[in-house]
C-alpha cells in the first residue's frame, strides 16, 4: 500500500467561492489525490495524496484550471560542468526533488534557473542537491564584478595548468613520436638511453600530468560513471586510464602481455589531457565573450552621482540613492537612475537603451533613464526608480532570463545526449572486442588505440554548447539593437510566424492626434478662426481638443478668455469668445443648429476618405471653417511594413477605430487584412479566428487594451514606449517606439536559429562521421588509424568551432536602422 503524503502550498488568482471549488476540482482530478481542501482567506491548498500523484501533477492541474500554485525562481551559480551530460545530470537531480517545478541548466552561462514552491522546498536544499550531484552550487548570481573576476581567475588558472601540462607532455611526445618528424631521433634515443629508462622518463612525466592538471577528469569522471550517469569527464578518464594502465603493464610487467604488444602509450594519455585542457581554456575564453552584451549593459550604469541632501550636494554611489533624491547631472555625465527632470534643458543620448541614434530633448517634466548620457546642458532630476527597479536593471534581468531559456529545439538535443555517453562507452567496448577478435597482430595494441580514440573523440561538449551559446550571443546582440526577448523560446517561435497582426494607435501611428488641415470659408482668416476655436477647446479635455490647442500654441497665438462654455454630448462644444458665439463639432451639430455648411461639406467628405476626422466651426451662426484631426502615421511605419512583406510575412491590422479610417490607413500602407471597430476582447477573438494549426501569429501592441491580445498570440511583441501591463504580457519587448524593431526582431531570430542549426549539424555530424573513423573502419581499406592524441585535438576543435560560430552573431547588423 502506498504511503499517503500531505502537502500545503499557496494558490494565486482566487477571488470567490467558485474559484475555491474549481481549484479543489482540479486537484482532486489528479489520480492519487485522496482529498484537497482550499482556503480562500489564506489562499492555500492542503492536499493528501499518494503515487502516481506528485507535486508536478498537482501544479499542472492547477495551472490548467487558471489558479496556479505560487512559485518563485532563483538562479544558481554552478561550477564544474563540462558537457551536455553534466547539464542533464543536474537537471535530472533537481527535477526529482519534490517542490521543484522546473529546472533549466545553461552550460554556457554556468547557471541554473530553478522554479520552485517555497513552502515545499527551501533555497538551501536546492543548492545542496546540485552540490551533492558533484557540481558545487551557490545561491544567486554573484555581483557582476566578482563574477567577472571569478571567470577571469578560472581562465588564468586553466591557462597556467595547461602550459604546465604541455611543458611536461612535450618531452613525452618527442621521445615517442618525434621520430616521425625528426629523422634519426629514434635511433639516437635507442642508442643513448636504455629502453626501460626511456619508459620510466615517460612514466614519471605522464604521472605528474595525470595526477596534477589531469586529476579533475578522474575525480569527476569515475564517480559519475559509478553512479550510472557518465559524462564527458568519464570518457576522458576511461580513455586516458586505459592508455596509461596498458603502458604501466608494458613498462613494469611486460611479460604479462602477448609477444610484440608491450608498447607504451604514455604520450596518448599525456597529450589527450593537454589538448582537452587547452580546449577547456579556449572554451572559457570564448564563453566569456558570449556574455559581452550583458557586461556592456552593466557597464552602462553610472558608479556615482551628485545627490542633493539637506541642502548639501554629495557624491554618492548609486547603491546609496533612494527614491525621491534630487540628482544633479553635469554635461557629458551618465544619468545614474531613472527620474523626472525638475530643472534644466539638454539633449540626452539614449541610443544604448533604445537603439535610436538621435539625442532626445529633456526639459522640465521629461523622463530620464539611468545609463543614458547627458549632452551639453545641465539637468536636475528627481529619482523615481532606483536599484533593481530601473529600466536598465529590468533590461539586464530580461536578457539574463532569455539567455537562460531552453528552446524547444534543445529538447531533441537533451534526449540524444541523455543516452549518448553510455552509447559511446558501449561502442568503445565493441570496438575493442572487434579488434581483439578480427584485428591483425598486435591486435591488443590496435584495440587499445581504437577504443581510446572512440572514447575521446565522442565527448559531447559541442552538443551541449550548440544551443545555449547561440541564444546567449543572439539575445545579447538583440538587446544592443533595442530588442528584448523576455522569453527565449520566442526566438524559435518567430521563425514559424506567417502573420504579423498590429494594433493601429501608438503602433502604426503616433498615438497622439494632430491638427492636419484647416480650410476657412469666405470672409474668415485661418489665424483668426484658429485663435477663437483653440480658446474654446482649451476648456475641453478631449484628445482632439488638445491637438487644436497644440497647433495654436505652435503658431504662438494668444487665446482670449472664454465665457459660457458648454459641452453638448455626442455633438461638440460651444462658448462665447470676445462677444462672438462659437460652435465647434461634427456636421450633425451644424445641422442641428441650422447652419449651412456650403462648400465646406464636400471638403469634409474628402478629408474623411483620407482617414482624417473632419470637424466644423461656426461663428455667430455662420460656417467659418472646417478642420481635420488625425493620428499621423509614424515616419518609420511604411518602410517597416514593406520590410515585413519582404520577409514573406502577411500584415494584419486590428483596431478599435472606425472601419473607414482603418481601411484608409491599410490602403496607404499596403496592409493585407483589416479588422476594425473591435473591443479589447474582440482583438483576442480576431486573433483566434486568424490562428489555425498551419498559422503562427505574432501580435504587436502597446496599450493596456492590447495585453490580452499579446498574451493570446503565439508571440506577443510590445512596443517599449507602451504601458507596463502590455510589456509584462509580451514575449518580446521593443525599446524603440516603432515597427522597425519588429523587423529587427525577426531578423535576429532568423540569424540565431540558423546559427543554432549550424552548430547542431556540426556537433552531431562531427560525432557521426568521426566515431567510425576513430573505431578504425578505414584501416582495412587504406591503413588509416586515428591516434587518441589527434582525437583529443579534433574534439577540442569541435567545441571551439561551435563557440566561434555563435560569436559571429555579435556582428549581425540591424535590417532597419532605428
Amino acid at each position: 500500500m502506498s504511503i499517503q503524503q500531505k502537502i500545503s502550498f499557496r494558490i494565486e488568482g482566487m477571488s470567490c467561492a467558485s474559484c475555491v471549488n474549481n481549484a479543489e476540482k482540479a486537484l482532486t482530478s489528479v489520480l492519487g489525490v485522496s482529498s484537497a481542501s482550499v482556503n480562500l482567506a489564506t489562499e492555500t491548498a492542503h492536499v493528501t495524496y499518494s503515487p502516481p500523484a506528485d507535486i508536478n501533477a498537482l501544479t499542472t492541474a492547477l495551472n490548467h484550471s487558471g489558479y496556479p500554485a505560487s512559485s518563485k525562481q532563483i538562479t544558481l551559480q554552478i561550477s564544474g560542468m563540462s558537457c551536455a551530460s553534466c547539464v542533464g545530470r543536474i537537471e535530472k537531480a533537481l527535477s526529482a526533488e519534490n517542490g521543484i517545478l522546473n529546472a533549466s541548466v545553461n552550460l554556457a552561462t554556468e547557471t541554473a534557473q530553478v522554479q520552485y514552491i517555497p513552502s515545499i522546498v527551501s533555497v538551501d536544499n536546492i543548492a545542496k542537491i546540485v552540490t551533492q550531484s558533484g557540481y558545487p552550487a551557490k545561491i544567486g548570481l554573484a555581483d557582476t564584478k566578482s563574477d567577472e573576476e571569478r571567470k577571469a581567475q578560472e581562465i588564468s588558472r586553466l591557462g597556467r595548468i595547461t602550459l604546465f601540462a604541455a611543458c611536461l607532455a612535450f618531452p613525452v611526445f618527442l621521445i615517442e613520436m618525434g621520430g616521425h618528424v625528426i629523422p634519426g631521433l629514434h635511433e639516437w634515443l635507442s642508442q643513448s638511453i636504455d629502453l626501460l629508462i626511456n619508459h620510466l622518463i615517460q612514466f614519471t612525466l605522464t604521472t605528474i600530468i595525470l595526477l596534477g592538471p589531469g586529476l579533475r577528469f578522474y575525480t569527476k569522471g569515475f564517480p559519475a560513471l559509478f553512479k550510472g550517469a557518465p559524462d564527458m569527464n568519464s570518457l576522458v578518464a576511461l580513455g586516458t586510464s586505459a592508455a596509461y594502465g596498458f603502458s604501466l603493464v608494458a613498462t613494469f610487467t611486460p611479460d604479462l602481455l602477448p609477444q610484440g604488444t608491450a608498447n607504451v602509450y604514455y604520450e596518448a594519455a599525456a597529450v589527450i589531457v593537454v589538448l582537452i585542457l587547452l580546449g577547456r581554456y579556449l572554451e572559457a575564453r570564448a564563453k566569456g565573450r558570449t556574455g559581452a552584451a550583458i557586461r556592456k549593459l552593466i557597464n552602462l550604469q553610472a558608479k556615482t552621482a551628485r545627490v542633493e541632501r539637506n541642502g548639501d550636494t554629495l557624491q554618492l554611489s548609486i547603491e546609496e540613492i533612494v527614491t525621491g533624491d534630487i540628482i544633479h547631472v553635469r554635461p557629458g555625465e551618465k544619468i545614474a537612475v531613472d527620474g523626472a527632470v525638475i530643472t534644466g534643458n539638454s539633449y540626452v543620448d539614449e541610443s544604448m537603451i533604445t537603439g535610436e541614434p538621435i539625442p532626445v530633448e529633456k526639459k522640465g517634466g521629461s523622463v530620464v533613464v539611468g545609463g543614458t548620457v547627458n549632452g551639453t546642458g545641465a539637468l536636475t532630476f528627481k529619482a523615481t526608480k532606483v536599484g533593481k527597479d530601473t529600466m536598465l536593471a529590468q533590461i539586464i534581468k530580461m536578457v539574463e532570463e532569455a539567455q537562460g531559456t531552453k528552446l524547444p529545439i534543445q529538447g531533441m538535443v537533451d534526449k540524444v545526449t541523455s543516452w549518448f555517453v553510455p552509447a559511446v562507452i558501449s561502442i568503445a567496448f565493441l570496438t575493442v572486442l572487434s579488434w581483439l577478435v578480427w584485428g591483425p597482430d598486435p591486435a591488443l595494441s590496435f584495440a587499445l588505440v581504437a577504443g581510446v580514440a572512440v572514447l575521446i573523440i565522442a565527448c559531447p561538449c559541442a552538443m551541449g554548447l550548440a544551443t545555449p551559446t547561440s541564444i546567449m550571443v543572439g539575445t545579447g546582440r538583440a538587446a544592443e539593437m533595442g530588442v528584448l526577448f523576455r522569453k527565449g523560446d520566442a526566438l524559435q517561435t518567430l521563425q514559424k510566424t506567417t502573420i504579423v497582426a498590429v494594433d493601429k494607435t501608438g503602433t502604426l501611428t503616433e498615438g497622439k492626434p494632430e491638427l492636419t488641415d484647416i480650410e476657412t470659408a469666405n470672409g474668415f482668416s485661418e489665424q483668426k478662426v484658429l485663435r477663437l476655436i483653440a480658446a474654446v477647446e482649451k476648456k475641453s479635455e478631449h484628445p482632439i481638443a488638445e491637438a487644436i490647442v497644440r497647433a495654436a500654441e505652435k503658431k504662438e497665438l494668444t487665446m482670449p478668455s472664454v465665457e459660457n462654455f458648454s459641452s453638448v454630448t455626442g455633438y461638440g462644444v460651444q462658448a462665447v469668445v470676445e462677444g462672438k458665439s462659437v460652435l465647434i463639432g461634427a456636421d450633425r451639430f451644424m445641422l442641428r443648429e441650422g447652419i449651412d455648411l456650403g462648400d465646406l461639406k464636400a471638403i469634409g467628405q474628402a478629408l474623411g476618405k483620407k482617414a482624417k476626422t473632419p470637424l466644423y466651426a461656426a461663428i455667430d451662426g455662420q460656417a467659418a471653417a472646417i478642420f481635420a484631426v488625425a493620428d499621423p502615421i509614424k515616419e518609420s511605419t511604411p518602410s517597416a511594413i514593406q520590410a515585413l512583406h519582404n520577409l514573406g510575412l502577411k500584415v494584419a491590422m486590428i483596431t478599435g477605430d472606425n472601419k473607414g479610417t482603418a481601411e484608409a490607413i491599410a490602403r496607404e500602407l499596403g496592409i493585407d487584412h483589416v479588422i476594425a471597430e473591435v473591443l479589447p476582447e474582440g482583438k483576442v477573438a480576431a486573433l483566434k479566428d486568424m490562428k489555425s494549426d498551419l498559422v503562427t501569429l505574432a501580435f504587436v501592441g502597446d496599450g493596456i487594451n492590447d495585453a490580452p491580445a499579446l498574451a493570446t498570440a503565439d508571440v506577443g511583441i510590445a512596443i517599449g514606449t507602451g504601458t507596463d501591463i502590455a510589456i509584462e504580457s509580451a514575449d518580446v519587448v521593443l525599446m524603440s517606439g516603432d515597427l522597425r524593431g519588429v523587423v529587427n526582431a525577426f531578423d535576429i531570430s532568423k540569424h540565431t536559429m540558423r546559427n543554432i542549426r549550424q552548430n547542431l549539424f556540426w556537433a552531431f555530424g562531427y560525432n557521426t562521421i568521426l566515431i567510425p573513423v576513430a573505431a578504425g573502419v578505414f584501416y582495412p581499406i587504406n591503413g588509416t588509424m586515428l591516434s587518441p592524441a589527434l582525437a583529443a585535438g579534433a574534439m577540442a576543435l569541435s567545441s571551439i568551432f561551435v563557440l566561434s560560430n555563435a560569436l559571429r552573431l555579435r556582428w549581425v547588423k540591424p535590417v532597419l536602422l532605428e
